[in-house]
């Protein structure tokens, strides 16, 4: 009965907040918000990877995936590409904080799963969408 009722309070909720959306603009040009926004479904995808290998008990894949897709060694994606199709560069100080944060902490969960530890890579697993759901949250690029 509670499920039944969460789902449309959630929805209702999300459409007033759509309709009153007080986050911070971080405008950018065409070329490093399209990047911006390409990377963030890929990340969606890992996430969604990563929790596949959780829950099937491959700790270490999962970590592995972590680190190369979300993690430290996923930094700088587009560090090649000219400044206008640089996220980074455009994104107000706070929120490419937040992005850095969101790496480290895919790098942190990255450890803990290569220790083999089910409940502490279970535990840790928030941290993987921490960042993303601040940022999300504080800033909007349209």
């Amino acid at each position: 009965m509670r499920s039944a009722l969460f789902l449309p309070l959630l929805l209702l909720a999300g459409a007033l907040h759509a309709a009153e959306d007080a986050r911070q603009l971080a405008p950018m040009p065409a070329a490093a918000e399209a990047n911006l926004r390409a990377e963030m479904r890929a990340n969606l995808l890992a996430l969604n990877e990563i929790l596949g290998l959780v829950v099937a008990g491959k700790l270490a894949e999962a970590g592995a995936l972590a680190e190369k897709e979300l993690g430290v060694s996923a930094m700088g994606k587009h560090r090649s590409q000219p400044f206008d199709a640089r996220p980074g560069p455009h994104m107000p100080p706070a929120m490419h904080a937040i992005g850095m944060d969101g790496h480290q902490a895919a790098s942190a969960f990255a450890r803990i799963a290569a220790t083999g530890d089910r409940e502490r890579t279970i535990a840790a697993l928030p941290s993987l969408t921490a960042a993303c759901v601040g940022c999300h949250y504080a800033y909007r690029i349209r």
